[in-house]
C-alpha cells in the first residue's frame, strides 16, 4: 500500500527541498502540485526544479502541458490518478502551492469528463473570431448558472464553459455540482504545511528572483512572449512575465521590473498563506521553523 506525503505552503518555502529529502530517504516519487509549473517553456521564472534535483528522484507532471492550453485541476487530477498505479508501493509526495490541487486530492473537485481537442479548439477559436461577448451570450442561454459566475470579459473561462457544454451536453455547472471522492484514505496520508516566518519568506523570494534572473529568467519570458499567446491564459499569470514584457517593451528598467515582480511575488505568497490558514486546518502539521523541517524528516 503507497504511503502519501502532502506537502503545501507559499512559493519560496522550501517544500521543494522537503520533497527530495524525503524522496530520496524514502525511495519515493514526487508529483507536482503547482498549477503553473505544469506548463512547459517556463521552467526558470516558475522555479521548477533543477535538473540535478530531477535526476536525484522520480518527479512528475512538471513542463508536461502546452501553455497554450488552460489546464484544468480536473485535469490534473486525472492525470494524477493514471500515474499512481504505476508506483506499487512506493511512497508518493505531492509538493506544491497551488490550494485547489490538494483539495481535490482530499475529494472536493468536480470531475469533467475529458475535452477533444478538436472541440477545444473550436471554442478558441470561436472567441478569437467572435470576441468574448458573444460567446458570453452563447452561455447565459446555454448555462445560466455559470455565466452567472463568470466576467463577460474572461474569455478563457467562457469558452472553457462552452467546451464542456458541447462535448458533454451537460452545463459546466452540472458537473461543478458533482464531487470527486479522495484517492487514498486517511491512514495512508501525511499532511504538511510549510508555514515560514514573513520576513524570512520574503528574504527568500528576493534572493531567489535574483538567481532567475541570472540564470536566464529574461531571455526565457522573451522566448515564451514570442508566441504570441492570449494574456488571459493561465500560463501567462506566472509572476514575471508582465513585469519583463514591460521592460522588454522600454516601458520600465530592467530594476523596476525585478522590484515590481518580488514585490508581486510577496503579494501572492501572502495570499497562499492566507488560503492555506483558512482552508486547511485540522490534520495538517504545520511547519514553520527550520528545526520543525530537521525534525520532522529526521523521525
Amino acid at each position: 500500500m503507497n504511503k502519501f506525503f502532502l506537502i503545501a505552503g507559499p512559493t519560496a518555502s522550501g517544500k521543494s527541498h522537503l520533497a527530495l529529502t524525503l524522496a530520496q530517504q524514502l525511495d519515493g516519487v514526487i508529483i507536482n502540485a503547482d498549477s503553473l509549473q505544469v506548463y512547459s517553456g517556463l521552467e526558470v521564472i516558475t522555479a521548477r526544479p533543477k535538473r540535478d534535483d530531477l535526476a536525484k528522484a522520480q518527479h512528475f507532471l512538471y513542463g508536461v502541458v502546452d501553455p497554450s492550453i488552460a489546464y484544468s485541476t480536473g485535469e490534473w487530477l486525472r492525470a494524477v490518478k493514471q500515474l499512481i498505479p504505476n508506483f506499487h508501493q512506493q511512497p508518493v509526495i505531492f509538493v506544491g502551492g497551488t490550494g485547489l490541487y490538494f483539495r481535490a486530492l482530499l475529494g472536493g473537485v468536480a470531475e469533467v469528463p475529458p475535452i477533444d481537442d478538436a472541440v477545444r479548439f473550436k471554442w478558441r477559436r470561436e472567441l478569437e473570431q467572435k470576441g468574448r461577448a458573444a460567446l458570453y451570450e452563447i452561455l447565459l442561454k446555454l448555462d445560466p448558472v455559470t455565466a452567472s459566475k463568470i466576467t463577460p470579459n474572461d474569455g478563457q473561462r467562457i469558452a472553457r464553459a462552452l467546451e464542456v457544454f458541447d462535448m458533454t451536453g451537460n452545463p459546466l455547472s452540472y458537473w461543478q455540482a458533482q464531487r470527486s471522492t479522495p484517492i487514498f484514505n486517511e491512514d495512508q496520508v501525511t499532511r504538511l504545511i510549510i508555514s515560514p516566518d514573513r520576513e524570512a519568506l520574503y528574504n527568500a523570494i528576493d534572493k531567489r528572483f535574483d538567481a532567475m534572473v541570472n540564470n536566464g529568467a529574461l531571455q526565457e519570458v522573451n522566448d515564451f512572449l514570442q508566441r504570441g499567446l492570449d494574456p488571459s491564459l493561465p500560463a501567462m499569470k506566472a509572476i514575471g512575465i508582465d513585469e519583463f514584457r514591460r521592460y522588454l517593451k522600454r516601458e520600465i528598467s530592467l530594476d523596476d521590473a525585478v522590484a515590481f515582480a518580488k514585490m508581486h511575488t510577496r503579494q501572492y505568497a501572502k495570499r497562499q498563506m492566507t488560503w492555506f490558514r483558512n482552508q486547511f486546518v485540522d490534520d495538517w502539521r504545520v511547519i514553520t521553523t527550520p528545526k520543525d523541517l530537521y525534525d520532522f524528516i529526521n523521525l
